[in-house]
């Protein structure tokens, strides 16, 4: 009587499962969307742009540096500081302007 009992509650378990399984792959198979993938030209275009962009601000963080640079050299009259500090300002502007420049060249 025992065996029997524990039979029909492992069936019922099995019956359970093998419902929620069947119910599962119908909301999975009914739940599906068309998705539209990107052009790859087009994911090739932002991964440049963000790109161009962190090097623009690498060069914006430059510029900043170059011009504290000039202004404690101003302060100070060292000449060698003075000239790293207008190096490191050109240096910026033409990284920070670095995309504009090679599509004026393009």
């Amino acid at each position: 009587m025992k065996k029997n009992n524990k039979i029909e509650k492992a069936t019922m378990v099995l019956k359970k499962s093998k419902m929620m399984l069947m119910i599962i792959a119908v909301v999975m198979c009914l739940m599906t969307n068309t998705v539209f993938a990107a052009s790859p030209l087009d994911t090739i275009n932002s991964l440049s742009d963000f790109i161009f962009s962190a090097i623009k601000a690498i060069g914006l963080i430059l510029l900043g540096f170059g011009i504290v640079q000039i202004g404690l050299s101003l302060k100070s009259h060292d000449a060698s500081q003075r000239a790293n500090g207008f190096l490191t300002f050109f240096g910026g502007v033409i990284i920070a302007f670095a995309k504009d420049i090679l599509d004026m060249i393009m």
